[in-house]
């Protein structure tokens, strides 16, 4: 298995384990969520702030880290 995702692999697993969660639940705020997340034909979010919000948590996660 793979030990590394790129940014646009860890975010579908993100989408994954939110579909998931979805199925259980059936809440929709995690619906309204993935409908934002949704990824379009040019790899585009369907809002784009929802990539926007994903760079920035990479980037405190990558600050914590003490990665650049």
């Amino acid at each position: 298995m793979k030990e590394t995702l790129t940014y646009l692999e860890a975010f579908k697993a993100m989408t994954c384990f939110l579909e998931k969660y979805y199925e259980h639940t059936s809440s929709d705020d995690i619906g309204s969520l993935l409908g934002e997340m949704q990824i379009l034909e040019d790899e585009k979010t369907a809002d784009p702030s929802a990539w926007q919000d994903w760079m920035n948590c990479i980037q405190k996660i990558n600050r914590h880290n003490g990665n650049p």
